[in-house]
């Protein structure tokens, strides 16, 4: 008996082999029509253009389809996936195919409207060079955009940090890197800041470092093995979202009238709310020794 899985890549590839041999269909009744109707494109020119145009297109879309359908195929087979996910290498497949797609429905359009080729290809040749010194950093852009499609560094639902931003890559296109932030906030991200700057990808170690700073007026200070011993007590009740022996209270800084400390933690299975639950506990613990606000951020 088929698995849920299995039964989806069936329907998947089932729909796709359908929509393959219906444009096979009527990309071979195109070309008789073009070989048969002579009489009739000569009497109607913009027919005889429509249909070159029409069967240039379907022609190419066929075989970027066959290319598709067989690279997916390997792909799936080569890791033995029973469905077809939504990952780096699928989508790569994807984008170029899309490229590939609409560049020749660029070039059918322009037979379709009398444009001769060779004055074509001369003219797209002086944009392209006129577009890629333009527009380098956008060419730059999409060439990351493909190396990080087909590369395992950064994979869809990756948990990332890049700079000051951190979040969730929920898509990568040609031009950036798509992050949904711990306030559910979009944020878009060059894909040549990507290749230029580090990147801490935390869901490749399938572990979330905690972390958090805060300061301590001398007033309100209490022995370091006290405020770690309360903040031990507190989060007891998520001892097996922490990895064992992993919490640390440490002093950054003795100043004039603070102490700047940092507590932090390994998490090994990050979940969001968890996380925003403990982190809750801390800052409540923290403010019930310091009889003030205090400046907290996280890291991860």
């Amino acid at each position: 008996m088929l698995t849920e899985q299995a039964t989806y890549n069936r329907k998947r590839f089932r729909k796709e082999i359908a929509l393959f041999i219906l444009k096979l269909l009527l990309y071979c009744a195109v070309v008789y029509i073009n070989f048969t109707e002579h009489a009739l494109f000569a009497k109607y020119v913009w027919l005889g253009k429509m249909a070159n145009a029409v069967s240039l297109f379907l022609g190419a879309n066929l075989l970027i389809s066959i290319g598709w359908i067989v690279m997916i195929s390997w792909y799936l087979s080569k890791n033995r996936l029973q469905r077809l996910t939504r990952d780096n290498f699928v989508l790569g497949i994807n984008r170029i195919s899309s490229v590939l797609n609409t560049i020749v429905l660029l070039v059918s359009g322009m037979i379709f409207f009398g444009v001769n080729i060779k004055d074509m290809f001369f003219s797209l040749s002086i944009a392209a060079a006129a577009f890629a010194l333009l527009s380098k950093e956008y060419i730059a852009n999409m060439i990351n955009g493909l190396i990080i499609m087909f590369t395992d560094q950064l994979s869809l639902g990756d948990q990332i940090k890049v700079g000051d931003y951190r979040g969730r890559v929920l898509d990568i296109t040609l031009i950036n890197v798509v992050l949904q932030n711990e306030d559910d906030d979009i944020v878009l991200i060059p894909n040549s800041v990507i290749f230029s700057s580090m990147v801490v990808n935390q869901s490749k170690q399938n572990i979330k470092k905690l972390t958090i700073e805060f300061e301590l007026d001398l007033k309100h200070q209490s022995a370091p093995d006290v405020l770690e011993k309360e903040m031990k007590d507190v989060l007891r009740p998520f001892a097996t979202n922490i990895m064992e022996n992993s919490f640390s209270l440490k002093i950054l800084e003795i100043k004039k009238d603070l102490v700047h400390y940092k507590v932090q933690f390994l998490i090994p299975r990050p979940d969001k709310e968890t996380e925003r639950k403990m982190r809750r506990l801390l800052i409540n613990t923290i403010l019930s020794f310091s009889g003030r606000e205090v400046n907290a951020s996280e890291h991860s």
